[in-house]
């Protein structure tokens, strides 16, 4: 081959590379439009949750939700698809910022024992229980996961490797609704069960972070009290964070292993997701390297900004009329494993007795 056709080649194969500079523009003005509008979404929905105290993530949701009807336009359909999807898996991976593992000898090995002996009863009562309401697999470990772990993040990072079909969407958005729907509920009812329970500060805390959903609200439940409950609250809710990466990575394990898959469900999920091994990576790297505050500072920060884009992109590929399809099971299953969670961790909690501060 003469030396000029070998560089002509090898031009074309370099403009024709996923890297290129022409290629790589072309894949960002594909999506920067669907981006944009999940971002202004998300932007309006912090706006109105700072000012007024509703939940971020369910604002962005039905906000989201409200202007379906811009998924089904070509410019911004690619761009809504990529945010509901690897904007989602970024925002889970940075999550690992949040973790360290200094906080097991912060709680005591009793404390984190229940904890994460909670979120797989809960994960394996919400898997009987799917089948006794009526339902698959699928729900089962979507809505008990949530409940279990993180409410609506971990919610999003399971839907991410169940096998899908026509209705995962649909079975997302209502489980990060009614999450979080319990998981306000459980902010105003749960510090005065520990007050009813007699609970102390580091006992309440306990409790507030072991059982309420999302994070947002266990900070909010917990620094309701004092501020030694607010602290042990969310050092118990990053323990049921950090249960996230090996809850996703068992649950591929089995799907793959056993074939559980319905019809319709497409390929079997990566054995490790690569979102899981960012989290893995991140989290492990900040509990043997001590970081700059900025940049811990600049992941948390990052990674709720994200995780808010993706489900208002979720909201945005959703049609209202298929919310109307869950029945009264759907809910009665979330709030079974709810409460299963609440009278465990607090039966664990009366066993265990009093516990030494941190």
């Amino acid at each position: 081959m003469e030396k000029s056709s070998f560089f002509g080649v090898f031009g074309r194969f370099k403009e024709n590379s996923p890297w290129s500079p022409t290629v790589l523009g072309e894949r960002i003005r594909g999506i920067l439009p669907g981006v944009l509008v999940a971002g202004v979404i998300a932007l309006a929905s912090q706006f109105i949750a700072e000012h007024y105290g509703a939940p971020a993530m369910l604002l962005a949701l039905l906000l989201g939700i409200s202007l379906n009807f811009l998924s089904e336009d070509v410019r911004c359909k690619t761009g809504i698809a990529f945010g509901a999807r690897q904007l989602l898996r970024l925002g889970v991976a940075l999550l690992g910022l949040r973790i360290s593992f200094d906080v097991v000898g912060a709680l005591g090995l009793p404390v984190v024992g229940l904890v994460i002996g909670a979120v797989f009863a809960t994960i394996g009562f919400g898997l009987a229980a799917a089948r006794i309401f009526g339902f698959r697999y699928r729900f089962g470990l979507l809505s008990a996961g949530s409940v279990a772990i993180c409410g609506a993040s971990a919610a999003m990072a399971i839907a991410a490797i169940l096998p899908r079909d026509d209705r995962s969407e649909e079975r997302l958005v209502f489980t990060v609704v009614g999450v979080t729907i319990l998981s306000t509920i459980a902010m105003i009812l749960y510090p005065l069960l520990g007050q009813a329970l007699a609970f102390d500060d580091w006992t309440a805390g306990i409790y507030l972070g072991a059982t309420i959903h999302d994070v947002a609200q266990v900070v909010g439940a917990g620094f309701s009290i004092s501020e030694v409950a607010g602290e042990t609250a969310t050092l118990v809710k990053l323990i049921r964070v950090a249960m996230l990466a090996p809850v996703v990575v068992l649950a591929v394990l089995v799907i793959r292993t056993t074939g559980n898959r319905e019809e319709g469900s497409g390929p079997r999920p990566p054995l490790v997701p690569l979102f899981v091994v960012g989290f893995v990576v991140l989290a492990t790297l900040n509990s043997f390297v001590t970081l700059p505050p900025f940049l811990t500072d600049t992941a948390a920060s990052s990674s709720r900004w994200l995780l808010l884009l993706a489900i208002a992109a979720v909201g945005l590929k959703t049609v209202p009329k298929d919310l109307m399809k869950v029945g009264r099971a759907s809910v009665a299953l979330l709030v079974a494993e709810t409460l299963f969670l609440a009278v465990l961790v607090g039966a664990g909690l009366i066993f265990l007795g009093p516990q030494p501060l941190g």
